[in-house]
């Protein structure tokens, strides 16, 4: 009798530590691009991430050595209607959108190639690893299409309006040291240095009060769309919310006592 091989999850999730995830793109030999079924794969998982109290950190990578997440993925292009790509842009405009505003700070480790939906995910992330080796691009005009991901509005928020219009309208592919000169990256690291990097970074932030780094990452986003006055404003507010948290009074405590604080974002 032959029996049926499972198939290899095509999104895989780890706990790396109590407050630390890890998720992979799973989908090598297709250069981890995003696919309906991954993506469903992928609400699912933010979706739980979401709900996950202690959780303070994700990190984002993609399986193997050449592909962070090539884009989406082509051959489903073929049969899709333009209802049905206003529905899917739509769908990953509000999923990105998920893993942008999730409690959890979110790094992309991103250590090969990302282009297309792989680049706007990555966009989409709190913080950007890449590998000295990373590709990044919005090369949908290539293919006679625009980004559908929210690509044309984070792209430029992050670079300003002429890098965007420059890598969009020329569909190029940026290198990991133009991409960390323009600010679309954080930071670059040796190629097999790429998730430790991420993982250690995460280790970092986790160690921080939950509470204020939440608070922080809002304020910081209210700086896009407001008046300094108006930011300054909702700054105050956040501020004032910490100065009623218990992770404040563990932090003076920990500080005068000179040892590590043990904050429970409360």
């Amino acid at each position: 009798m032959v029996r049926a091989v499972a198939e290899e999850p095509i999104l895989l999730f780890e706990r790396k530590s109590e407050h630390i995830g890890l998720v992979t793109f799973n989908r090598p030999a297709a250069l981890n691009a995003l696919s309906a079924a991954l993506a469903g794969e992928l609400a699912r998982t933010v979706a739980t991430i979401s709900g996950d109290d202690d959780l303070r950190v994700v990190v984002f990578t993609g399986a193997g050595n050449k592909a962070f997440c090539a884009g989406g993925d082509i051959k489903e292009f073929r049969s899709r209607t333009p209802a049905r790509a206003f529905e899917i842009s739509r769908q990953r405009q509000a999923l990105f959108r998920a893993v942008e505003t999730l409690p959890q700070v979110s790094i992309a480790a991103i250590n090969g190639y990302a282009f297309g939906a792989g680049s706007e995910f990555a966009l989409s992330c709190t913080l950007r690893v890449a590998s000295d080796r990373a590709k990044l691009g919005l090369p949908e005009l290539n293919l006679g299409i625009i980004p559908g991901a929210a690509g044309t509005q984070r792209l430029p928020r992050l670079v300003g309006k002429g890098r965007a219009l420059d890598i969009i309208l020329t569909g190029r592919t940026v290198s990991a040291e133009e991409a960390l000169r323009i600010g679309l990256v954080d930071r670059v690291v040796a190629n097999d240095r790429v998730l430790d990097e991420a993982l250690e970074l995460a280790a970092l932030i986790a160690r921080k009060a939950p509470l204020a780094a939440r608070l922080a990452r809002k304020a910081i986003d209210v700086s896009f769309d407001s008046s300094i006055e108006e930011g300054g404003a909702m700054e105050s507010a956040f501020l004032s919310v910490c100065f009623s948290s218990e992770d404040l009074q563990e932090g003076i405590a920990a500080f005068e006592e000179q040892r590590p604080p043990n904050f429970r974002g409360k």
